[in-house]
């Protein structure tokens, strides 16, 4: 899977959201229905929380995975988010989020989901991603490093 098939720029943001996890799921949820008009930004924020409820998405070292399937989702849908300063997630290692990838899968899309998680997961891993991402000072810096780095790997 490549970033690229479901990351653009209009859905990369470099900067504030909020200072909660709640405020940020707010404000995801307007940013990326802002980009894909059919999935309501009420519906998204409830679906976030109510998986997030189930366990945090915190992966460890800064970063967040949120994902849920969605109605009127009709492809599976990322947003890259980078946060000035990070936020207490819950995360598996204790450690504030800094930089998170939603992902957003059709209800039916099962299979699909998990291996796109693994991928996310996988790439989120790598230090030297995440460097390159916490970097970048800008939505389009941080659009470009993470799909340059997935090309060069």
């Amino acid at each position: 899977m490549l970033l690229e098939s479901i990351l653009s720029p209009q859905r990369t943001y470099c900067g504030a959201l909020g200072g909660s996890k709640k405020r940020v799921f707010e404000a995801i949820a307007d940013f990326v229905c802002s980009d894909v008009t059919c999935i309501d930004s009420n519906e998204l924020f409830t679906a976030l929380n109510a998986r997030e409820k189930l366990g945090s998405t915190g992966i460890g070292q800064g970063i967040a995975i949120p994902h849920c399937r969605t109605k009127n989702c009709t492809c599976t849908t990322g947003a890259l988010i980078k946060l000035p300063q990070a936020i207490e997630f819950d995360a598996i290692d204790g450690k504030p989020v800094d930089l998170m990838f939603v992902l957003l899968v059709p209800e039916e899309a099962c299979d699909e989901h998990l291996q796109t998680l693994s991928t996310l997961a996988k790439l989120f891993n790598q230090p030297e991603f995440c460097e390159q991402l916490r970097q970048a000072d800008n939505s389009e810096a941080l659009y470009n490093a993470a799909i340059s780095f997935q090309q060069a790997a």
